[in-house]
């Protein structure tokens, strides 16, 4: 069997810090506030002997932290992530099944976009491992939810993300009109344990929004990717988007990214490209960057 690894994620609130895994680690959601709270999973009991330790979350394949203020988690990160992997490993129950009454009821919660056209339906629950984008219901036979989703006659475009879904709808219709309905549906079609995302076939794979692996760019396009990841991509998947390196041209300097989601087809997306993602890359890498431009405007 092979190890547990773990990658230490921020998140939007400061105080909050996730180490996600390479694998599943639990089928539930769970949330504790406190050491009692937390009887039915020793990994929390023991998390919370540490006194920075406010909040534990354990989700399908991360588990996330709240600090208190008495430290910044630059400080603890690396010997939370090693203290957590030295437990995964060891073969420990990380939940007791048995008792489930701290598992958290799934919630969904529809949140506005600077797209017009999209909104995007916020859940508590890991949806899909990877971000999938289907602009068709022929492109969106891999995932069932989506399929669903485009019988609505309102449906444009649907794009999966790990714990939310973007929807664009037809200009003819108002949001008003339709975001209940639409919560309703999601929160049934998630509750019911149904399938989001089948396996999906390797002619299929260009609807899960993959990236070049690192190892295989040259320096500049290295720098960019993780700028992208560091700065970009949190800010953008806060808005219901995705951005997605593609390509690095020396001769010209010009920088070629996907945008996705939310992103697609948004008006302020050439302000945010131009005045945002542009800038930065020119001021963090100087000199090698004359443009950024996006394939799919």
């Amino acid at each position: 069997m092979s190890q547990i690894s773990l990658n230490i994620e921020p998140t939007n609130t400061p105080t909050i810090l996730k180490f996600t895994a390479n694998k599943i680690l639990t089928s539930g959601s769970y949330q504790f506030n406190n050491i009692d709270d937390a009887k039915n999973s020793p990994l929390a009991q023991q998390l919370f002997h540490l006194p920075f330790v406010k909040r534990v979350y354990i989700s399908a394949n991360f588990i996330a932290l709240e600090r208190f203020s008495i430290v910044e988690w630059q400080d603890v990160q690396n010997e939370v992530k090693e203290q957590l992997v030295n437990y995964l490993n060891s073969g420990d129950v990380l939940i007791l099944e048995e008792k489930k009454q701290n598992q958290i009821p799934l919630e969904v919660y529809a949140e506005i976009t600077p797209n017009p056209s999209v909104l995007k339906f916020v859940t508590n629950k890991k949806l899909v491992a990877t971000n999938f984008e289907f602009k068709t219901i022929d492109e969106a036979k891999a995932s069932p939810l989506a399929m669903e989703l485009f019988n609505f006659p309102f449906t444009k475009e649907v794009f999966l993300s790990e714990n939310y879904i973007a929807i664009t709808k037809i200009d003819a219709i108002e949001w008003d009109d339709i975001t209940i309905e639409l919560r309703s549906f999601i929160k049934q079609f998630v509750d019911e344990g149904k399938i989001i995302i089948n396996q999906v076939p390797a002619h299929r794979e260009k609807q899960a929004i993959t990236e070049i692996p690192v190892e295989e760019l040259d320096d500049v396009s290295k720098q960019i990717v993780s700028i992208l990841n560091e700065h970009i991509k949190p800010a953008v998947a806060a808005d219901g988007g995705n951005i997605k390196f593609e390509s690095y041209i020396e001769e010209t300097k010009t920088v070629n990214v996907i945008l996705q989601g939310a992103c697609s087809g948004c008006p302020s997306s050439t302000i945010t490209l131009k005045n945002g993602i542009e800038a930065m890359l020119k001021q963090l890498i100087p000199g090698k960057i004359e443009e950024v431009v996006a394939l799919n405007f």
